[in-house]
C-alpha cells in the first residue's frame, strides 16, 4: 500500500472495526481505533495500534460526532478513514468533511451517498438507466390523497416507505384505502422524527418476495465488478437473520439480469468503491424491482468473500488509494456460504438482552469463520445494536454449508446472557430453509408451523 494508507482511522466499533483492523494489520497499515468508554474492554481496541477515547453526551452520539472523529484522525497522523457500516458510514456530510480535511475517504463520494441515500431520488436515477422499479418515478408523496391515487395505479396491497429509511425501519403495508391513509400519516410522522425527513413513497407490496442483493466494486475508470448475489430473505420484522450466497434456486438467466441491473444502477451515479444493490424478487413471477443501494460494506460481506476468495476490505483500500483493485485480482465463484447473525436477544420475542459475557467459545472446523465483536469478560451494553458475532460456514454445496452452519451454531458456547442461537438452529433445521425455496415470510411460516404442532401435541 502507498502513503495514504500508512495510517487508517476506523470510525466504528465492535465486530466491523475488528474486521477492518485485521485487514489493515495484514497489510502492514497502522490503525487508529476510536471508542466510547462503555466499549473500553472490547477486543478491537487492543488490536489497533492506537486507540483514542471519544467524548459525547451518550455513547451513540460519540460515534456520530463527525468533527471529533476527523480531529482525532488528524492528530493521530491518519491519512485515511474507513467508516465500516452503520453510524456515519452513509453520512454524506461526514464523507465530505473527511475529504475536505485532506484525508482519504474509503467509500463512494459524498454526492453519490446523497443520491443513493434518498430512496425517491435513487429510484428516479436508476429507472432512467433502465433498472426496474415499483410504481412511478416522481417526487415524494405529500398527501394521503396522492398516496391513494398511487395505490390505485399499483393495486393493493402496497408498501409505504420512508425515503430516508433503512434497516427495516420506516416501512408499513396497507391492504386498503383506510389502512393506507393511516400508514401514510404514521410513516410520514415517524420518518420526520427518526430520519429528519418526512419524504415517503408508495410501491407495490409483493407477498411472496425474495430479498436478493448484488455485491459490486466500482472502479475509477467507470467499470463495475459484480461479485455474485446474496439471498437475505430470512428476516424477522424486515431485519436480516441469515444470509446465503449464491441465492438458492435462482434461474441463471434471472441472475444475469440482476447483475446487469446492478451494474447499470452503479454506473448511473459513477459509483466508486464497494457497494451493494438490493432487489425485491417476486418468487412467483420472477419479476424484480430495485429496492436501494447501500453505499458501504455490508454486514453480510463475509459470505461473498468465502465464495469468491477475496478480501473486500482490502479491495476497498486499494480502490480508495489507486482507483482499482489489487494486482492479480481475479475472483472466481465457487461453493456455497451461509452467515448467521448471533445477537444478544430473546430467541422468542427478539427483544434485546444485554449483559456480561462469562463464557465465549467460538466454533472451529473446516469452512467455519467467526467475525465477533465480543469475547469472554466483555459486556453487551444497551446502547447499540445487539449483534454479537457472525458465524459463517462455507461448503462445496449448499447442504454442506447448511450442515456446517448448524453444527457451528450448536458448538458456539456463550454464557452469561441470552442469545438468539436456539432460534437460528431451529430455522437452519427447518424444512422451509433446508429446501431453499423460501421468501421473506419464511420466519413467520416456521413460527406458525411450530405453534400448530405445539397445539396438536397439547
Amino acid at each position: 500500500m502507498s502513503s495514504f494508507s500508512d495510517c487508517l482511522l476506523v470510525a466504528n466499533r465492535g465486530e466491523i472495526a475488528r474486521r477492518i483492523i485485521a485487514t489493515a494489520n495484514k497489510l502492514g497499515v497502522r490503525t487508529v481505533a476510536v471508542y466510547h468508554k462503555v466499549d473500553a474492554d472490547l477486543p478491537y481496541i487492543g488490536e489497533a495500534d492506537q486507540a483514542v477515547q471519544l467524548e459525547g453526551d451518550t455513547p451513540v452520539q460519540a460515534y456520530l460526532d463527525a468533527a471529533q472523529i476527523v480531529r482525532i484522525a488528524q492528530q493521530a497522523g491518519a491519512t485515511a478513514v474507513h467508516p465500516g457500516y452503520g453510524f456515519l458510514a452513509e453520512n454524506a456530510d461526514f464523507a465530505r468533511l473527511v475529504a475536505q480535511s485532506g484525508l482519504t475517504w474509503v467509500g463512494p463520494s459524498a454526492e453519490v451517498i446523497e443520491v443513493m441515500g434518498d430512496k425517491v431520488e435513487s429510484r428516479r436515477v436508476v429507472a432512467a438507466a433502465g433498472v426496474p422499479i415499483s410504481g412511478d418515478v416522481g417526487a415524494a408523496l405529500e398527501t394521503g390523497d396522492e398516496a391513494v391515487a398511487e395505490a390505485g395505479r399499483l393495486g393493493y396491497p402496497v408498501m409505504v416507505k420512508a425515503s430516508a429509511g433503512g434497516g427495516g425501519i420506516g416501512m408499513a403495508v396497507a391492504h386498503d384505502e383506510e389502512g393506507l391513509r393511516k400508514a401514510f400519516e404514521n410513516t410520514k410522522s415517524m420518518a420526520a422524527r427518526s430520519f429528519g425527513s418526512d419524504r415517503v413513497f408508495v410501491e407495490r407490496y409483493v407477498s411472496s418476495a425474495r430479498h436478493v442483493e448484488i455485491q459490486i466494486l466500482g472502479l475509477e475508470d467507470g467499470s463495475i465488478v459484480a461479485l455474485g448475489e446474496r439471498d437475505c430473505s430470512t428476516q424477522r420484522r424486515h431485519q436480516k437473520l441469515i444470509e446465503e450466497s449464491p441465492a438458492p434456486h435462482l434461474d441463471p438467466a434471472l441472475r444475469e439480469r440482476l447483475v446487469e441491473s446492478s451494474i447499470a444502477a452503479a454506473q448511473a451515479v459513477g459509483y466508486r468503491n464497494a457497494g451493494t444493490v438490493e432487489f425485491l424478487l417476486d418468487a412467483v413471477t420472477g419479476d424484480f424491482v430495485f429496492l436501494e443501494m447501500n453505499t458501504r460494506i455490508q454486514v453480510e460481506h463475509p459470505i461473498t468473500e468465502l465464495t469468491h476468495g477475496v478480501d473486500l476490505v482490502e479491495q476497498q483500500l486499494s480502490i480508495a488509494e489507486s482507483g482499482t483493485t489489487t494486482p492479480g485480482f481475479a475472483p472466481v465463484s465457487r461453493g456455497h456460504a451461509i452467515e448467521l447473525r448471533i445477537c444478544a436477544e430473546d430467541p422468542k420475542r427478539f427483544f434485546p438482552r444485554p449483559g456480561p459475557i462469562d463464557v465465549w467459545q467460538e466454533p472451529t472446523g473446516p469452512g467455519i469463520r467467526v467475525d465477533a465483536g465480543y469475547t469472554a469478560g466483555t459486556e453487551v451494553t444497551p446502547h447499540f445494536d445487539s449483534l454479537l458475532a457472525k458465524v459463517c460456514a462455507f461448503g462445496a454445496t449448499r447442504e454442506e454449508a447448511r450442515a456446517r452452519a448448524l453444527a457451528a451454531c450448536r458448538e458456539f458456547v456463550i454464557e452469561g446472557l441470552v442469545t438468539n442461537k436456539p432460534f437460528l438452529e431451529h430455522v437452519l433445521g427447518s424444512e422451509e430453509f433446508t429446501s431453499g425455496r423460501y421468501d421473506t415470510g419464511v420466519v413467520e411460516k416456521i413460527q406458525q408451523r411450530h405453534k400448530n404442532l405445539a397445539r396438536r401435541s397439547a
